[in-house]
C-alpha cells in the first residue's frame, strides 16, 4: 500500500467562524491554528497547505485563565536605542486594538515558515460580531461544546 500525498489541487478549503466569547484563548488558539494548518484532515499533508480559513469574532470577549489578563505583556521594539516597549493583554481587549490577542496566540503555534506565514493569511479575527464575510457561507465551530474546559476561567 503506498502512501498517499495529497496535491494544492485536490485541496478544498472550508470557511469557519468561532464565536470567541467565553472561551480560553489558548485552547481557542491551538484548535484554529490546527484548522489553518489542515491537521484535522485526513488528506493533511505537511509540505502542502491543506487548511481552511477561519473567521474569529468577538475577540475582545476571550477569556483568559489565572491573571494572564492583567500580567501578561506585549513586548515590541520601536528600532531605537532604548526602545522596548510593552503593553498587557487587559490593555489591549479593552482599547480598539482587541484582535492582537487572539492574533498572536494563533500566530505563535504557526510554523516560521514561508507555508506558516500562508496559513496566518487564512485567519480573519473581528472584535464584534460583524464580519464581511457572509459570502463565503462560513460555517459555525462551536468550541464551547467540544469540551467542558474550554469554557473556563476567570473573565
Amino acid at each position: 500500500m503506498k502512501t498517499y500525498s495529497a496535491k494544492p489541487g485536490d485541496v478544498e478549503s472550508k470557511w469557519w467562524i468561532v464565536d470567541a466569547e467565553g472561551v480560553v484563548l489558548g485552547r481557542m488558539a491551538a484548535i484554529i491554528a490546527d484548522r489553518l494548518r489542515g491537521k484535522h484532515k485526513p488528506m493533511y499533508t505537511p509540505n502542502i497547505d491543506c487548511g481552511d480559513h477561519v473567521v474569529v469574532i468577538n475577540a475582545d470577549k476571550v477569556r483568559m485563565t489565572g491573571r494572564k489578563r492583567e500580567q501578561k505583556l506585549y513586548h515590541w521594539h520601536t528600532g531605537y536605542p532604548g526602545g522596548i516597549r510593552s503593553r498587557s493583554a487587559e490593555d489591549y481587549l479593552g482599547g480598539d486594538k482587541a484582535d492582537v490577542v487572539v492574533r498572536k496566540a494563533v500566530e505563535r503555534m504557526l510554523p516560521k515558515t514561508k507555508m506558516g506565514r500562508a496559513q496566518y493569511g487564512k485567519l480573519k479575527v473581528y472584535a464584534g460580531t460583524e464580519h464581511p464575510h457572509e459570502a463565503q457561507q462560513p460555517e459555525v465551530l462551536d468550541l464551547a461544546a467540544m469540551n467542558d474546559k474550554n469554557k473556563r476561567g476567570a473573565a
